[in-house]
């Protein structure tokens, strides 16, 4: 029932890494939360995977849920 999914990498200027977004929609009652943090874990995976020969002490870390909105527990904003 995934209608569309996105994913945004933004590299972080002030450290060496990367901020990975992924935006997860779908028709359905259902929530999507653990879709839109899979697609995180897995795209930091990617990179880290990418990235390993550079520096195998790559850190993950910080994937949360930053918003969402209608389901059964309504809309969330971590801000």
């Amino acid at each position: 029932m995934l209608t569309s999914v996105n994913c945004d990498v933004e590299e972080l200027p002030k450290l060496p890494g990367f901020k990975l977004t992924v935006t997860a929609k779908l028709t359905g009652q259902t929530g999507v939360e653990m879709e839109a943090l899979m697609g995180v874990s897995i795209g930091l995976l990617t990179i880290y995977d990418m990235s390993k020969a550079i520096d195998k002490s790559m850190i993950l870390n910080n994937i949360q849920l930053e918003s969402k909105s209608g389901g059964k527990s309504g809309n969330y904003s971590r801000t």
